[in-house]
């Protein structure tokens, strides 16, 4: 009897190893289930190996912390309280011993004479070719909000990070980060913008004599159309420094995003980025990897965008203000009037612990090039920048922080776009909306093959 229970105790354990990997399968998709989405996730749903979904789920364990409340938003997002003390930023070795600073020692100094300008006259821009009768509502929000749910006191909203948001990405590595760029003949006074691996931009952008010490702009928020799953549409701000052409690039991005690859979806979603060197290893988006310290309970980084900007509709707007504490050198990002999301602190940098040398603001995309043609992928609304208000996407009141920590018109900026025929852009200026841009396309046309 004794041999015959030991076989079958054998036995057991034999069919057991051959089923633990789609028991575990099972397990992960009842517990993180596939996003509903129009694009084809087919090629990630793949038979993944026992081994692959452990390390997987031993990272998720190290950034998805244990919540003190957990928020399910509408949309399908998962986010939770986490205390502050407890977010994933301060697992960086640079910031073993960091204090948490709760607000920055000084905000920027506001022009009163600019902001006396936008607060009489917060209509559409007067250099706006468009006869629409859209209009500017500001306070694009959130989705997880609309249950009313919020987050308590002395805790942090996190989007939590599900295994198939990992399986999307080309390898654990390279989750939560963006694609190598591999630099190619570019402009030296425009360094972020002609790269390799198929992204392209249209862009404004300061000189490289001065120092800067940090930038705002007001984006509208749009939804446009993804043709596949790894490419991407953004608009953002970048602050920069370092060698353009090395591998000490040091960046500070902030924005929106739709990021199917990414996220799941195709929403629209507010998003940090961060790397000093490069984009190699360093740094990742939103709070995937240490780093970002968030300070502010409300706003979720990474969590979906509502609503957004229709075509001859109204337009719904943000505001990403990034800039360097004077006393602590900490960055800090502000979203919408005043509100504090967080900041980079000054460890995880080399030239920005110093200042920055160059401000970026506008659109960028992937083009994988799928079936040997231009992406379809749109940038900004889709229309390109002579459309103008209401039709074609904006940034408005660029501004640039000075030595002194006040804000400024950025007065003197250059553009471009790679190719005009996909994505353009066309800057102007106005009392009412400072220096500002339209800028955007559709991708694929019969002109852009």
């Amino acid at each position: 009897m004794g041999t015959a229970a030991a076989s079958r105790k054998r036995g057991f354990h034999q069919v057991f190893l051959l089923l633990f990997p789609f028991l575990l399968s099972f397990f992960l998709l009842i517990h993180y289930p596939l996003p509903v989405s129009a694009l084809n996730y087919t090629k990630y749903n793949r038979q993944v190996s026992s081994p692959r979904l452990e390390r997987i789920q031993r990272h998720l364990n190290k950034i998805n912390k244990p919540p003190v409340l957990t928020i399910e938003s509408p949309d399908g997002d998962i986010i939770d309280c986490v205390h502050k003390r407890k977010q994933p930023a301060l697992d960086h070795p640079l910031l073993k011993n960091h204090k948490i600073q709760k607000v920055p020692t000084q905000t920027p100094k506001l022009n009163p004479l600019m902001e006396e300008a936008k607060a009489s006259s917060p209509s559409p821009s007067p250099s706006s070719s468009s006869s629409s009768s859209s209009k500017i509502i500001e306070g694009a929000w959130q989705m997880w909000h609309r249950n009313g749910t919020r987050c308590p006191k002395g805790t942090v909203p996190i989007r939590r990070s599900s295994v198939h948001d990992v399986l999307r990405a080309k390898s654990l590595f390279d989750f939560g980060k963006k694609q190598t760029r591999i630099p190619l003949a570019r402009r030296s006074d425009a360094p972020d913008v002609v790269s390799g691996n198929g992204h392209e931009h249209a862009i404004a952008y300061t000189g490289t004599s001065q120092e800067v010490y940090g930038a705002r702009a007001t984006i509208n928020v749009w939804d446009p159309s993804i043709q596949v799953v790894n490419e991407f549409s953004l608009s953002q701000v970048w602050i920069l420094s370092g060698s353009f052409d090395g591998s000490d690039l040091n960046s500070i991005e902030a924005g929106w995003q739709v990021s199917p690859e990414l996220y799941g979806d195709s929403r629209p979603r507010l998003f940090t980025y961060w790397t000093s060197d490069s984009y190699q290893a360093t740094g990742c988006y939103n709070l995937l990897c240490s780093g970002f310290i968030q300070t502010n309970s409300r706003i979720a980084i990474g969590a979906a965008i509502s609503p957004v900007s229709t075509y001859a509709g109204n337009q719904f707007d943000i505001t990403i203000l990034i800039w360097k504490d004077p006393k602590l050198g900490n960055w800090w990002m502000g979203f919408g009037d005043n509100l504090l999301v967080g900041y980079w602190p000054a460890e995880l940098f080399t030239h920005l612990a110093d200042h920055a040398t160059m401000v970026e603001w506008g659109g960028e995309v992937v083009n994988s090039r799928a079936n040997g043609q231009h992406t379809s992928t749109q940038m900004g609304s889709g229309h390109f920048a002579e459309d103008g208000f209401g039709k074609a996407s904006y940034f408005r009141n660029l501004e640039i922080v000075d030595v002194d920590n006040s804000l400024s018109s950025a007065q003197e900026i250059s553009t471009l776009a790679e190719n005009t025929n996909c994505y353009n852009i066309k800057s102007s200026y106005n009392n009412e909306w400072g220096t500002h841009f339209y800028y955007g396309g559709p991708g694929r046309n019969p002109q852009c093959p």
